[in-house]
């Protein structure tokens, strides 16, 4: 899979401007969270692919009650997602059922069910945060590879963790589970809020599935450059 482009943009307008400087032809994957969805509603799905023929993960971290995430999950299946996320900390219930909902949404309306993807621990979490904030015993890594055992049992497709516990998870639950890496930062970039990153040919030979990657391409003077060095880099590691 190519690197994945965190379109984190306030409005349809901006994100438009950003996808036309890519050929239609070219092969992308682009994430789409809570600040775009929240502007835009779900119509957005349909604009992206008016405008580019993109694969979309749909990055909106449902965490409630199991009825809840299930009815949700139900909307989401619909929508023609590739990829979905849930918070692995709302327990295997929840994401037993988030998987029933995605895949009843999908089939009534005649898609490809998305691949589910648990959270486990946010990038920008870190060990004194855990502890300390969240009263989470041990470190990121230990909760980390907890949540995915967690997750995969209970019927997830795959992860999404920061590329320093890829290797842990993989020797955890084999190798067919997807384990997406956001926290992904070229040589001499500024970090921003991430605490736990890595360059992305660091990422692949961890063992990353995939990769996340917003501003260092989002915000780039030449954006289609900065992705076809990140792409070249994490293809060739």
């Amino acid at each position: 899979m190519p690197p994945i482009i965190a379109l984190d943009f306030p409005d349809f307008d901006q994100a438009k401007q950003f996808l036309r400087q890519f050929s239609p032809s070219e092969e992308l994957v682009v994430k789409i969270g809570m600040e775009l969805v929240y502007a835009e509603g779900p119509q957005l799905m349909a604009d992206i692919e008016a405008v580019h023929p993109a694969q979309v993960f749909l990055d909106l971290k449902l965490h409630d009650i199991p009825h809840t995430v299930e009815q949700a999950a139900f909307q989401l299946g619909r929508l023609g997602a590739a990829m979905t996320t849930v918070h692995a900390a709302g327990g295997s219930a929840m994401i037993q059922v988030a998987k029933r909902g995605l895949l009843a949404g999908a089939r009534e309306a005649g898609k490809t069910a998305p691949k589910l993807l648990a959270v486990t621990q946010l990038t920008s979490t870190s060990q004194e945060m855990l502890n300390n904030e969240l009263q989470i015993p041990g470190t990121p890594a230990e909760s980390v590879v907890h949540l995915a055992k967690l997750a995969a049992a209970a019927g997830a497709d795959g992860v999404i963790a920061s590329p320093l516990e890829a290797s842990l998870i993989r020797a955890a639950v084999g190798d067919d589970f997807l384990i997406v890496t956001p926290g992904i930062r070229p040589a001499g970039a500024a970090i921003g809020d991430q605490k736990r990153v890595t360059t992305p040919g660091d990422a692949k030979r961890l063992g990353s599935s995939a990769i996340v990657v917003g501003r260092p391409i989002t915000q780039s003077a030449d954006p289609v450059a900065a992705y076809h060095a990140i792409a070249k880099e994490w293809s060739e590691a």
